[in-house]
């Protein structure tokens, strides 16, 4: 064991995360297959019980069991312990225990957190960690309180309201997907207390850490100045965009289909919760396997962009969508360079915007094509939606996983990682060490198109 975190010291900060990551999958597993883990008589394999554990660390939500009828309370308290592992962060965890026994954060920890949260410098980067953690607890106490109250209307004791209130909690606030009903949010279809509260958990943790520190900072400061910074206006316009398409997409393509005969209230919160949980939630308010496949694909492509960097989600993250939209918008109109909100996007945050797009588009085509041939009983609709909700950390599914083969939940699993650690992170850890080039070569222009 020591001679295993030794080479993980040795390594770049990016393949460091990445191993930290296997590192908590393998801890996980282990929790996961503790004795009163499961419910009397309930036996899990190896397999079930691994992606079970990379699903809850990379805080996705797909699972190959009811989770309601395979673990019991003691069991679904490791799961909330790891949802909260892969929902802060392994770097942010390890921060918080080592400033309660007063270790020093030195410059490889603070390099680590750097690559963890997509940071560009070191400085300031513990009192991010304090925030994230602080601003995170709060936001799932508050929601747990209110929604174990609002529990004890459904529930015959203040227990079990409390179990599924912190559960509820825990696990929209980390996107994570899971639930304790055996139906998901299908229970509250007709409930819209629940179904905001859940979709205002979901936003919260989806939006940025960074997006809720500056908005803290805003509230609290007295000074009338305060600018938020460009990060957080290009996230939050295109997450409340997303949003916006999303429930009207949904709508529309689905009028005449699933939501037929419900009233336009009903229609409204269906849309717009299927919305708000495709950015990386996972729940759904009732049976989404009766979309049609164009609603399928659209929501394959919300879950592709996922959730906003630094978050709790996955997927492409909304700022690299925006800045390649906004890159082929100012390409047309033949400028060289995009400018939002009197700033100037620099070339190499265009440069990694599509190095993700690509490396993304190539890891999803790879992986339909492998479950094509392991799942031949699954439509490419259904496996498009697996893929997608995977690579995104979301968690829906139109019922594939269950009926996944060993190498289809291997691929499955794979995808939930990288989707969890980043595709930056992952292509730097496939890279190695960087090598700054010291000389450049006479430019020449070259034909495209």
């Amino acid at each position: 064991m020591n001679k295993t975190f030794q080479k993980i010291r040795n390594a770049t900060p990016a393949q460091a995360i990445v191993a930290y990551y296997f590192v908590a999958i393998a801890i996980s597993f282990l929790l996961l297959r503790l004795p009163n883990v499961h419910k009397p008589g309930v036996k899990l394999s190896f397999i079930d019980t691994l992606f079970t554990a990379v699903s809850a660390v990379s805080v996705t939500g797909l699972t190959v069991v009811n989770v309601s009828e395979t673990y019991s309370v003691y069991g679904l308290i490791v799961i909330l312990f790891i949802l909260q592992l892969g929902g802060i962060g392994i770097m942010s965890i390890g921060t918080f225990f080592w400033l309660i026994i007063g270790k020093r954060i030195g410059l490889r920890e603070r390099q680590l957190i750097m690559v963890d949260h997509n940071q560009f410098n070191m400085s300031g980067v513990v009192m991010l960690i304090r925030n994230i953690i602080t601003i995170l607890l709060v936001i799932e106490a508050i929601g747990a309180l209110i929604l174990t109250l609002y529990f004890t209307q459904y529930y015959d004791s203040f227990s079990e309201a409390l179990l599924h209130g912190i559960f509820s909690s825990v696990s929209a606030t980390t996107n994570g997907g899971f639930d304790i009903t055996g139906q998901s949010m299908a229970p509250y279809f007709n409930d819209y207390f629940v179904q905001i509260m859940n979709m205002l958990l979901i936003i919260l943790g989806a939006i940025g850490f960074p997006v809720l520190i500056e908005l803290k900072e805003f509230l609290s400061n007295k000074n009338k100045r305060f600018r938020f910074s460009l990060f957080t206006k290009i996230t939050t316009s295109t997450f409340g965009l997303l949003l916006a398409v999303g429930t009207l997409g949904i709508f529309l393509l689905e009028a005449a289909n699933s939501l037929k005969g419900m009233n336009w209230h009903e229609k409204l919160f269906a849309s717009m919760f299927h919305s708000v949980s495709s950015r990386s939630g996972g729940m759904t308010t009732f049976d989404i396997t009766t979309f049609n496949d164009a609603t399928s694909v659209f929501l394959s492509a919300l879950m592709f962009i996922g959730a906003s960097p630094s978050s709790v989600g996955g997927g492409i993250r909304t700022t690299t969508f925006a800045i390649a939209i906004l890159f082929l918008i100012n390409f047309a109109r033949g400028k060289n360079t995009i400018q939002i909100f009197k700033r100037e996007i620099q070339l190499i945050d265009v440069f990694r915007s599509f190095a993700v797009i690509i490396l993304a588009i190539f890891m999803v085509l790879v992986a339909t094509m492998a479950l094509l041939i392991t799942e031949p009983q699954a439509t490419l609709v259904e496996i498009i939606f697996e893929i997608t909700s995977a690579f995104g950390t979301c968690g829906m599914s139109l019922g594939l996983t269950a009926d996944l083969s060993t190498v289809g939940k291997v691929i499955i699993m794979i995808l939930m990682f990288i989707g969890r650690v980043g595709l930056i992170s992952f292509l730097f850890t496939i890279g190695g060490k960087t090598d700054p080039t010291n000389f450049h070569y006479p430019k020449e222009r070259v034909i495209i198109g």
